[in-house]
């Protein structure tokens, strides 16, 4: 089985990304992992032209690069989106990804579509000692799982968490979660 981890972060080195390789360093010994960071992928911003709901494909001239990402979707069997807090939401690099994925949702007739089957898992964490920020990246995460048909099969809120230093004393909380992945 293989598992995809997204780094939803634009940081490519920071707790996010910490909290990644925990993550396949623990999946690892069980499935096949692959992790990307969305930062390595260049794109525009979904125009809301709506093409996609007559074509179930993108006009864009960068389309490829979404489909690209989708394809790495359909070949795991399980996917943990870890997202840090940007504004009490997912980073804007992420929700540019999902605004692009419209061909893929459900929504409308046609529409593109992955295997199905796939669970998805959430990780969110934050720098404020709060969980409402945590419960909003994790219902945004889990929102768009939906609409690809992904099951969510469960969710890790971290807070106090701005630093790599700082997912040091949460490593076996992260480790008791991916022990039910």
């Amino acid at each position: 089985m293989k598992a995809l981890i997204i780094n939803c972060s634009p940081v490519r080195t920071g707790a996010t990304a910490e909290i990644v390789k925990l993550v396949s360093e623990q999946l690892s010994t069980r499935y096949s992992v692959k992790c990307i960071c969305i930062d390595d992928y260049a794109y525009a911003f979904c125009r809301g032209c709506r093409s996609c709901h007559n074509t179930a494909k993108c006009v864009m001239s960068d389309a490829t690069v979404i489909e690209n990402i989708m394809d790495e979707y359909d070949a795991a069997d399980i996917i943990v989106s870890v997202s840090p807090s940007y504004w009490a939401d997912i980073p804007g690099q992420y929700k540019a990804f999902i605004d692009r994925c419209t061909p893929w949702c459900d929504t409308h007739e046609p529409h593109a579509s992955i295997r199905e089957g796939k669970k998805g898992y959430t990780i969110a964490l934050r720098t404020g000692p709060g969980m409402h920020e945590c419960d909003r990246i994790i219902q945004s995460i889990e929102h768009f799982y939906g609409h690809l048909h992904i099951e969510c099969s469960g969710h890790l809120g971290l807070t106090s968490i701005e630093y790599k230093e700082n997912v040091e004393p949460r490593k076996f909380e992260i480790i008791d979660f991916c022990k039910n992945i």
